[in-house]
Protein backbone atom coordinates (compact mmCIF):
# COMPACT_ATOMS: atom_id res chain seq x y z
CA UNK A 1 0.00 0.00 0.00
CA UNK A 2 1.27 3.44 -0.82
CA UNK A 3 0.06 6.89 0.15
CA UNK A 4 0.89 9.83 -2.08
CA UNK A 5 0.00 13.46 -2.46
CA UNK A 6 -3.19 14.21 -4.36
CA UNK A 7 -1.17 15.50 -7.30
CA UNK A 8 0.29 12.04 -8.03
CA UNK A 9 -1.73 10.03 -10.57
CA UNK A 10 -2.68 6.44 -9.71
CA UNK A 11 -0.85 5.15 -12.79
CA UNK A 12 2.42 6.52 -11.43
CA UNK A 13 2.13 4.13 -8.46
CA UNK A 14 1.11 0.99 -10.36
CA UNK A 15 4.59 -0.56 -10.18
CA UNK A 16 4.44 -0.38 -6.36
CA UNK A 17 0.98 -1.92 -6.07
CA UNK A 18 1.38 -5.18 -8.01
CA UNK A 19 2.83 -8.01 -5.94
CA UNK A 20 5.37 -10.52 -7.24
CA UNK A 21 2.81 -13.35 -7.18
CA UNK A 22 0.07 -11.44 -9.05
CA UNK A 23 -0.76 -12.85 -12.48
CA UNK A 24 -3.96 -10.93 -13.19
CA UNK A 25 -4.76 -7.36 -12.13
CA UNK A 26 -8.30 -5.95 -12.24
CA UNK A 27 -8.48 -2.17 -12.47
CA UNK A 28 -11.05 0.51 -13.12
CA UNK A 29 -11.24 2.61 -16.27
CA UNK A 30 -8.71 5.11 -14.92
CA UNK A 31 -5.97 2.59 -15.66
CA UNK A 32 -6.61 2.46 -19.43
CA UNK A 33 -3.36 1.90 -21.29
CA UNK A 34 -1.41 0.68 -18.26
CA UNK A 35 0.07 -2.23 -20.21
CA UNK A 36 1.67 0.24 -22.66
CA UNK A 37 3.52 2.31 -20.05
CA UNK A 38 7.33 2.07 -20.24
CA UNK A 39 7.76 1.10 -16.58
CA UNK A 40 5.36 -1.81 -17.13
CA UNK A 41 6.71 -3.01 -20.47
CA UNK A 42 10.32 -2.88 -19.28
CA UNK A 43 9.65 -4.85 -16.07
CA UNK A 44 9.90 -8.63 -16.65
CA UNK A 45 7.10 -9.45 -14.18
CA UNK A 46 4.70 -6.60 -14.96
CA UNK A 47 4.93 -7.21 -18.71
CA UNK A 48 3.59 -10.77 -18.16
CA UNK A 49 0.68 -9.69 -15.96
CA UNK A 50 -2.78 -9.88 -17.53
CA UNK A 51 -4.40 -6.46 -17.14
CA UNK A 52 -8.21 -6.61 -16.89
CA UNK A 53 -9.05 -2.92 -17.14
CA UNK A 54 -12.68 -1.84 -17.19
CA UNK A 55 -14.05 -0.15 -20.27
CA UNK A 56 -15.09 3.47 -20.04
CA UNK A 57 -18.76 3.97 -19.27
CA UNK A 58 -19.46 5.62 -22.62
CA UNK A 59 -18.07 2.62 -24.50
CA UNK A 60 -20.28 0.12 -22.69
CA UNK A 61 -23.46 1.12 -24.53
CA UNK A 62 -21.92 0.46 -27.94
CA UNK A 63 -20.56 -2.97 -26.99
CA UNK A 64 -21.92 -6.32 -28.06
CA UNK A 65 -23.93 -8.02 -25.26
CA UNK A 66 -21.22 -10.67 -24.88
CA UNK A 67 -18.58 -7.98 -24.29
CA UNK A 68 -20.94 -6.25 -21.86
CA UNK A 69 -21.20 -9.52 -19.92
CA UNK A 70 -17.39 -9.71 -19.74
CA UNK A 71 -17.25 -6.13 -18.44
CA UNK A 72 -19.93 -6.97 -15.88
CA UNK A 73 -17.83 -9.92 -14.65
CA UNK A 74 -14.79 -7.64 -14.31
CA UNK A 75 -16.90 -5.21 -12.29
CA UNK A 76 -18.18 -7.94 -9.98
CA UNK A 77 -14.61 -9.01 -9.20
CA UNK A 78 -13.54 -5.42 -8.49
CA UNK A 79 -16.62 -4.89 -6.30
CA UNK A 80 -15.40 -7.51 -3.84
CA UNK A 81 -12.23 -5.49 -3.30
CA UNK A 82 -14.00 -2.15 -3.25
CA UNK A 83 -16.32 -3.37 -0.46
CA UNK A 84 -13.47 -2.98 2.04
CA UNK A 85 -13.15 0.69 1.12
CA UNK A 86 -16.90 1.17 1.63
CA UNK A 87 -16.52 -0.11 5.18
CA UNK A 88 -13.46 2.06 5.81
CA UNK A 89 -15.32 5.14 4.61
CA UNK A 90 -18.73 4.43 6.12
CA UNK A 91 -17.89 2.76 9.42
CA UNK A 92 -14.53 4.35 10.22
CA UNK A 93 -15.03 7.83 8.78
CA UNK A 94 -12.15 7.83 6.32
CA UNK A 95 -14.01 9.98 3.77
CA UNK A 96 -11.87 13.09 3.91
CA UNK A 97 -8.28 13.24 5.01
CA UNK A 98 -6.81 16.24 6.73
CA UNK A 99 -3.28 17.17 5.93
CA UNK A 100 -1.36 15.52 8.73
CA UNK A 101 1.58 14.40 6.68
CA UNK A 102 1.72 11.30 4.55
CA UNK A 103 3.15 9.11 7.33
CA UNK A 104 0.29 9.90 9.72
CA UNK A 105 -2.35 9.42 7.02
CA UNK A 106 -0.75 6.10 6.03
CA UNK A 107 -0.82 4.96 9.66
CA UNK A 108 -4.47 5.96 10.03
CA UNK A 109 -5.36 4.17 6.79
CA UNK A 110 -3.55 0.97 7.83
CA UNK A 111 -5.37 0.95 11.18
CA UNK A 112 -8.71 1.56 9.42
CA UNK A 113 -8.09 -1.27 6.93
CA UNK A 114 -7.05 -3.69 9.69
CA UNK A 115 -10.16 -2.73 11.66
CA UNK A 116 -12.31 -3.24 8.55
CA UNK A 117 -10.87 -6.73 8.13
CA UNK A 118 -11.69 -7.56 11.75
CA UNK A 119 -15.20 -6.13 11.40
CA UNK A 120 -15.89 -8.09 8.20
CA UNK A 121 -14.58 -11.28 9.83
CA UNK A 122 -16.81 -10.74 12.87
CA UNK A 123 -19.84 -10.07 10.67
CA UNK A 124 -19.11 -13.18 8.59
CA UNK A 125 -18.84 -15.27 11.77
CA UNK A 126 -22.22 -14.00 12.99
CA UNK A 127 -23.81 -14.81 9.63
CA UNK A 128 -22.22 -18.26 9.60
CA UNK A 129 -23.49 -18.93 13.12
CA UNK A 130 -27.02 -17.91 12.14
CA UNK A 131 -26.93 -20.09 9.02
CA UNK A 132 -25.65 -23.07 10.98
CA UNK A 133 -28.37 -22.59 13.60
CA UNK A 134 -31.04 -22.32 10.90
CA UNK A 135 -29.85 -25.52 9.20
CA UNK A 136 -29.72 -27.51 12.44
CA UNK A 137 -33.27 -26.47 13.47
CA UNK A 138 -34.80 -27.65 10.19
Amino acid sequence: MTVTAASVHDLDEITHLVRADDQVVYADAGYQGVQKRPEVTSDPHLSKVTWQVAARKGALKAMHPHEQAIESRKASIRAKVEHVFLIVKRDFGFTKTRYRGLAKNLNRLQIALASANLLMTARAAVIQTRLTAAVTTE
